[in-house]
């Protein structure tokens, strides 16, 4: 009775394990509600799940921030898109090396499963990252197809002219772009190993006798890893912030730090130049942070040189900072130097 008795605990506890996680199953399925989700698994070229890969959504439709978050130890992310969201691009990192993105549509309550495989390379792939603008009136142009010469698919930039191609070979490559009533652009760039490159395309309405406007940069991988560019991306459409790249900053190529600041974004040079105190007697203050540490009540011309400076943020009080800086809140007017 004793030994029938021990077996049939053992059958119920494994019909409640059974049970529980089935619930638990059910509960993540539905975790997301009346919304969609993705489900993307990062795979490596032997078709192993990768453990902490990093997964890149941009929502193409909806203006919300992109998503940067981790693979589990199963190689696998549920992420929850917002309420009004019906598609996603969508990306996997391993290292340098990225895979090619996927464009995904989903419906309300919706989870779509998305397998993405980080390839393996002498060199890696680098990223396309742009806009696409009327060459004529600057205004964004939406649903412009771009591609690289030999890739099986082309991308559609948003309602904001946005676009961005991972995945894409180092070297030398074809930049396609056609939209109707505009014409073709063909323009070679050069893709870095690993490396994003940023691009800025005019197209020519179709009957008009000028030449298309392209310009490029090479994103820092330093500025990259500190969400520099999702912020500028942001800032500009909703007006938060001003941003210094360092292109810009080759261009003007500047003497002093305070000169550039005071010059290029208007921040008084009282304040640039406190010592003691982040606050002007005139009203204001400020806070200055090099490669996050705090150097407020430091000579900023003495520790640091423009020649050195990878990227400039500035944020006026009492604007809300980006989430990623909230740490930073103070009341006062911002600046953060990153350095190369």
């Amino acid at each position: 009775m004793e030994r029938r008795r021990t077996e049939w605990v053992a059958v119920l506890m494994a019909l409640q394990f059974t049970v529980g996680a089935s619930a638990l199953a059910g509960q993540e399925e539905r975790s997301c509600g009346s919304r969609g989700a993705l489900e993307v698994t990062v795979l490596d070229e032997t078709g192993t799940a990768v453990r902490g890969a990093t997964v890149g959504v941009r929502w193409t439709d909806v203006v919300r921030r992109p998503v940067r978050r981790s693979t589990g130890a199963d190689g696998r992310l549920v992420i929850c898109a917002p309420r009004d969201a019906r598609k996603a691009t969508v990306w996997g990192e391993v290292g340098t090396g990225s895979s090619e993105q996927a464009v995904v549509e989903f419906g309300p309550g919706e989870t779509r499963e998305i397998a993405l495989r980080v390839p393996a390379r002498t060199t890696s792939p680098g990223r396309l990252v742009g806009r696409v603008f009327d060459a004529q009136t600057k205004d964004a142009i939406r649903t412009a197809a771009v591609t690289v010469a030999g890739r099986p698919a082309a991308v559609e930039s948003d309602r904001w002219g946005r676009f961005i191609l991972t995945g894409v070979p180092a070297g030398p490559h074809e930049l396609q772009v056609r939209r109707l009533g505009y014409a073709p652009l063909r323009h070679t760039i050069n893709v870095k190993s690993g490396l994003a490159t940023e691009v800025e395309i005019g197209l020519v309405p179709a009957p008009v006798e000028m030449e298309p406007l392209i310009a490029t940069t090479t994103w820092s991988p330093r500025l990259e890893t500190k969400g520099f560019y999702d912020r500028r991306y942001w800032g500009e459409m909703l007006g938060i912030g001003e941003f210094i790249t360092q292109d810009y900053l080759e261009r003007w190529r500047p003497y002093r730090i305070s000169q550039l600041l005071s010059n290029h974004t208007g921040l008084r040079l009282q304040l640039l130049r406190a010592r003691r105190s982040p606050w002007d007697p005139r009203g204001g203050c400020l806070s200055i942070y090099l490669d996050n540490m705090n150097v407020t009540n430091l000579p900023i011309d003495t520790i640091v040189i423009p020649s050195e400076v990878a990227g400039v943020e500035v944020y006026r009080a009492p604007v809300s900072l980006p989430a990623g800086l909230m740490r930073f809140q103070s009341g006062c007017d911002l600046v953060l130097i990153w350095t190369k």
